[in-house]
């Protein structure tokens, strides 16, 4: 009797509930796909924290496999061998949803481990923050996310075939499971966001379409349930609130990083002051007309301190050469070594000439 009655409901659909679910599985679909992006242009996972994807895939491994196996589902399912397509299909849009959303976060988990690695990043290495996650922590992410699969795939068809009565408690344990999951799957994100200052490869028009959604969601649930259903509502406001909590600190950091790029181009752009202070000891200029070595920026002979304008051990040889070279040339005595006067005259001769 209550299947023939469901039945009979799901072959007059209400137009706005239809509409409304395929809004809401549009959305969801819309909303992954700027995530899917970003990670695929940047070339790098980094900013997305693993366990962020290990907590959301199994999540939603748990939550698609809820609506698989609650008995309103199967209902549905059931019904559909005596319903047209187009009916059959609207009744089945709740498991249209849960499984978009499953095939979403796996499309994730499959792109971290694709692109954990920071070293084949698109983007310049000095964007990126902290280290890559070691090639253990991926697997170790993918392999768990797989075995929960398997598990929750296994349990589902003994409890389906040899414990059919017992199916409800099972759908009831996987939608309880997806709740704690998805709880906490964004604090280790929280923590990785504040940790880095900077989004990364988490795409912030994602959780912009998704934390106001959550937040609409859970009030039409609360609409319908009342404060007696808080158990299916809280879930949902709470998890909007902490990927709203995200959010809030994406956009922070973005705004701050982009204040600093403009600071630091508008000082690049700046005129340079006349006086530079350089960091490390520059050559002295010394001006003066030409002399033998002049076109290597070496200074003219006599010049104090040679081991100042010497950027090597040859340009010093080369300076004192130069002013051997000068010294031997020079015929001024007032200038030659020794002293002052002509060494070839006396000076201590009384005669006059």
């Amino acid at each position: 009797m209550g299947m023939a009655s469901t039945c009979e409901s799901l072959k007059t659909p209400s137009y706005m509930e239809l509409t409304v679910s395929i809004v809401i599985l549009i959305g969801l679909l819309i909303s992954y796909l700027p995530q899917h992006y970003r990670i695929i242009s940047r070339g790098t996972s980094e900013g997305i924290s693993p366990y962020f994807v290990l907590l959301g895939t199994t999540s939603a491994t748990a939550g698609f496999a809820n609506i698989l196996t609650v008995a309103p589902s199967r209902k549905a399912i059931g019904c559909c061998k005596e319903l047209e397509t187009f009916e059959c299909a609207a009744g089945l849009l709740g498991v249209a949803q849960l499984g978009t959303q499953w095939l979403c976060f796996t499309a994730i988990l499959v792109l971290f481990l694709i692109f954990f690695r920071y070293r084949e990043a698109n983007v310049p290495q000095e964007e990126l923050g902290g280290e890559s996650p070691r090639w253990q922590t991926a697997v170790a992410v993918g392999g768990l996310c797989i075995l929960h699969g398997l598990v929750v795939i296994a349990l589902t068809g003994v409890f389906a075939i040899a414990m059919p009565n017992k199916l409800n408690y099972w759908a009831n344990f996987l939608g309880v499971m997806a709740a704690v999951l998805a709880a906490i799957q964004y604090i280790p994100q929280i923590w990785m966001t504040y940790h880095l200052k900077h989004v990364g490869s988490l795409s912030i028009p994602m959780m912009f379409i998704q934390t106001p959604g959550g937040l609409l969601f859970a009030a039409s649930l609360y609409m319908r349930l009342g404060m007696e259903g808080w158990s299916t509502w809280a879930i949902y406001l709470l998890t909007a609130a902490m990927q709203g909590s995200v959010l809030t600190m994406g956009i922070y950091y973005e705004l701050a990083r982009r204040s600093d790029d403009y600071a630091h181009s508008y000082a690049s752009s700046a005129p340079q002051s006349p006086i530079e202070h350089h960091a490390t000891p520059q050559r002295p200029y010394a001006p003066r007309t030409y002399s033998e070595g002049w076109e290597r920026g070496l200074p003219g002979p006599f010049t104090g301190h040679p081991e100042r304008y010497a950027e090597t051990e040859e340009d010093l040889d080369d300076i004192e050469e130069r002013e051997e070279r000068a010294i031997a040339r020079e015929n001024q005595p007032l200038l030659r070594p020794g002293g002052i006067g002509n060494p070839h005259k006396s000076y201590h001769s009384t005669s006059r000439h």
